[in-house]
């Protein structure tokens, strides 16, 4: 299958002109014209994934592995260590990004893991009109989402709105209308915001809310007549209690 004809097929699923101004998502390394032998879906792509991988194989990923221009190719130092690779195995890559957060990604977080209704969407941010206690929903995104603990900003005993982003949504605190909203990377600077603005937030984390993205693309890419490959990316941090 050429890589052309998969690629149209992603640009239909979750068009990339959705992405936003600063994202790269889209054809990171390969040809239009290359011949795919099999997809491989991942959130990251690292070298231990690359080497594993067939050649001919193409890396279908969420975050791209180019983000910024490159001024040189050093292949000692990373991202150009794992372009090296890539090209010496004939394989290829895209990125679907902050497209399929909007069209995908948040919505299938917020309704099939965490298991709330989504009652309107708003570019990423998802949002649920609720009546919960506090506790009752610590336990439920702590338990669904595997974190090993929470981070909370000005919590509230009840909350009657939930919004959502996965990744790293706390730049969108002026956006939101919620009594919680749950993202991850929260920066310090963005929860002394939310503080004065009495801004309910919970840390989810960005591996921890997006891990899901190879399983969700890998079910949309299955109705193409090539072998897909779901894999699990490592999430960079360890976690240890001393």
């Amino acid at each position: 299958m050429k890589l052309k004809e998969i690629y149209e097929f992603l640009d239909k699923l979750s068009p990339f002109e959705l992405q936003e101004k600063w994202d790269n998502s889209g054809l990171i390394v390969g040809s239009y014209n290359q011949e795919i032998t099999q997809i491989v879906t991942a959130l990251d792509l690292d070298e231990e994934l690359i080497e594993s991988s067939d050649e001919g194989v193409l890396f279908v990923v969420h975050h791209p592995l180019i983000f910024g221009g490159l001024d040189s190719l050093d292949f000692d130092k990373y991202p150009s260590n794992l372009i090296q690779k890539l090209i010496s195995k004939n394989q290829a890559l895209i990125a679907t990004h902050t497209n399929f957060d909007k069209t995908h990604l948040n919505r299938f977080v917020f309704e099939e893991v965490l298991g709330f209704r989504v009652d309107k969407c708003e570019g990423f941010v998802c949002y649920t009109d609720i009546d919960w206690e506090l506790e009752r929903l610590l336990k439920r995104v702590k338990i669904r989402l595997d974190l090993p603990n929470l981070k909370l900003v000005s919590p509230k005993e009840h909350i009657g709105t939930i919004a959502l982003t996965t990744g790293a949504g706390a730049s969108l605190i002026d956006e939101v209308e919620a009594d919680c909203l749950l993202t991850g990377d929260i920066k310090y600077h963005d929860a002394i915001k939310a503080l004065n603005q009495n801004m309910m937030m919970i840390d989810i984390g960005h591996y921890e809310s997006e891990r899901f993205f190879a399983e969700v693309m890998g079910r949309e890419l299955k109705i193409l007549p090539i072998l897909v490959i779901i894999t699990n990316s490592k999430n960079p941090f360890v976690y240890k209690n001393i």
